[in-house]
Formats: structure tokens, sequence, C-alpha cells
């Protein structure tokens, strides 16, 4: 059996315990350190890890230079993304890295050259596509025919330490930055079709953001085969806590949509948790008869027994782990990264500007 990939993990915010409880719970890899600015989570963190005290760092090339690991795990701001893959990449280290790659297209693609060159892995942390509803619900509406609609957003409201943490994102990029790139990298995923246009407004909500700044989004994107999608995001107390859930996918055919947890559940829309919950999917068929009735009725999907986030973060992990042991090629994971950066920072673009780019 081969050894075991030496990882440290850099950021220890929701995402940076899961992927480290995750390295604890795989076989095929070693947590040797960890790295992180704020010493009272680093500490809480490591104290569940069994991480020991030489092993903490506050500085991430500290680390690196000295554990030398095989690879490193980046879970800080996006900020920081490009700068620390980068400088693994440098010293001949593999990198999982959250979403999104970088801050600019042109540092994305900075990493996807080095990575080349370098002949390491570069995942970064699209955790839909490891998640089995998620992948169905992308199938099916690959059936419903062209052009596609696609309605998705991810509004969150948020408080206290959630409120502290969305206001630190924001001094990197707004919400539809941050979390647009997972649901156009669907959308490209769906529609299997260039991107050609982008749309987008915002809304300045607080005066607690830095200046310029917005916590409200919506973009809308057209595709080279006519398909549309939008997604809207937005951060905060005053944040709605209606429909903030909204996976809807219409096309010719008829519609797949992801049908909102059940209304029981005390998850709040700032929930880690509900942020990949999907509870069924409902797949409709527009077919009519001659009698001018549909032909069939609604079919419903049960995914109650989805993975939760940390099994996503496993599954993830173990992507990562497959991907350095049989060499995989993530050629295309790679520019699928690059592509849907490519389209959100456009959206902020046009919410800057006031006019439609065009990719």
């Amino acid at each position: 059996m081969a050894d075991n990939i030496r990882v440290v993990v850099a950021g220890y915010g929701n995402m940076g315990y899961s992927h480290s409880a995750a390295y604890k719970q795989l076989d095929g890899f070693e947590l040797v350190g960890i790295v992180g600015r704020n010493q009272q989570k680093l500490s809480v963190a490591a104290k569940k890890l069994n991480i020991p005290p030489d092993r903490q760092f506050c500085n991430f090339e500290s680390a690196i230079k000295i554990l030398k690991p095989d690879a490193v795990s980046i879970c800080t701001y996006p900020d920081t993304h490009a700068e620390f893959v980068l400088k693994a990449l440098v010293r001949g280290m593999h990198v999982f890295v959250e979403k999104p790659i970088a801050q600019t297209v042109s540092e994305a693609r900075q990493i996807v050259r080095l990575a080349k060159k370098k002949k390491k892995k570069v995942v970064v942390g699209y955790i839909l596509r490891h998640h089995p509803v998620w992948i169905k619900f992308i199938e099916i509406a690959r059936t419903l025919g062209k052009p596609l609609v696609m309605r998705m957003n991810l509004n969150q409201q948020s408080s206290a330490d959630k409120w502290f943490c969305h206001k630190q994102l924001m001094n990197s990029m707004s919400p539809i930055v941050d979390c647009g790139v997972h649901y156009v990298d669907v959308m490209c995923q769906m529609t299997q079709s260039k991107p050609v246009s982008v749309h987008a407004i915002g809304a300045r909500l607080t005066d607690e953001i830095k200046p310029k700044m917005y916590n409200y989004g919506q973009l809308q994107v057209v595709f080279k085969d006519s398909s549309v999608g939008w997604y809207e995001a937005a951060w905060g107390p005053m944040v709605s806590e209606t429909a903030f859930f909204v996976k809807d996918v219409v096309g010719p055919k008829g519609c797949v949509s992801i049908v909102e947890r059940t209304s029981d559940s005390k998850a709040g829309s700032d929930d880690i948790e509900s942020h990949t919950k999907t509870n069924r999917l409902r797949i409709h068929s527009a077919a009519i008869g001659n009698d001018g009735n549909f032909v069939s009725k609604d079919t419903f999907i049960d995914t109650t027994d989805e993975p939760d986030h940390q099994q996503l973060c496993n599954l993830e992990q173990a992507f990562f782990l497959r991907s350095i042991r049989d060499n995989l090629d993530l050629s295309s994971h790679l520019e699928d990264a690059v592509n849907s950066l490519r389209i959100v920072l456009a959206a902020d673009k046009s919410v800057r500007s006031g006019k439609v780019v065009n990719l």
C-alpha cells in the first residue's frame, strides 16, 4: 500500500474543520499540521483533531516550509487562495483549494499553468459535484430539451458569528461571486453550452461593509444554445428567509425541481447543512394527451438518505486522494473552475457598470 499523503490544512472556519475531519477519517491521508490566523479557533480545532502545539501555525509559508507536506488544503478567505496555491505548487505540493480558485481570471490561469508545469494536482472545492442528488438533478435537466431556463438562489439571513464571517468574505468579493461559482458551474454542466453574456444587479443593504461593496446580487447568464439562467444571493441580518432555496430547471419537455426541505425543519438559511440538502426531486413532464390534459402525474424521487455536509467533504477528499494516487487528468476540472469564475466576475462587473458584459 502506498504511503499516506501528508497534508496541512490552512483556515479554520466551517470548511477547514470539515476537511480536516475528512483527512483524519480517510485511509490514505495523514493530517500533519494546521494553520490559522485566529488563535482561539485554531486551539479549539487542534484539541478536537489531536494536533500538538509544534504542528500549529499562524503563518502558511512557515508551516509548509517546516512540515514539508505532500499536499495542502486551503480553506482560508478567498483573498489568499491564489497566493497560497501558488506557494504550494512552487514547492511541489498537491493542492485542494476551496472555491473560488482565485480572485481574478488571470490568477486562476496562472495556477492552471503552474500545476501543469509542476505536474501536481489542484482540486477546487465544488462540493455539489460530489453530491449524488445534485448529480442526478443535472442528469435529469439534460433530458428536458433546449433551451433550458435555470432558476437558482441561496440567500442567507445571518447574525452573530456568521454575519461576521460574511462581512469578512465581503472584504474580498460579493455574495454572487463567492457563492455564484457553485451554481453557474451547475448551469454550465446542465447546458453543456458556452456562456455568451451576463447581466447583473446588486444592492448595498448595510453600512457595515466596505464602500462600493453590495450584499445582495442577482445575475442573469445567456448561453449560446439560447438557454438562460439566473442566480440570486444575499447575506446579512436583514435578508428574508422566504424562498431562500430555489433550485428549478425548465425545458421544452418539462421541468425538474429540488423540493425545499420540510417546513418543520429548524435549520435557518445560514445553516451550512441547509445549503446542500435536497429532501426530494420533483419531475414534471410537459406531455399533453388528446384530451388536453397531462399524460402523466409528477413523479418524486426521495433523497432523504443523501449525504450530510461532513460526508460530502469526505467524498471531496476521497476524490482528491484518487486524483493523486491514480494520476487523474484534471484539465477539464480546472478549466470549468476558471470558466465559472469568469462568469461571476463578469456579473460583478455588470453590477458596477450597469451594463451587459459579453463573454
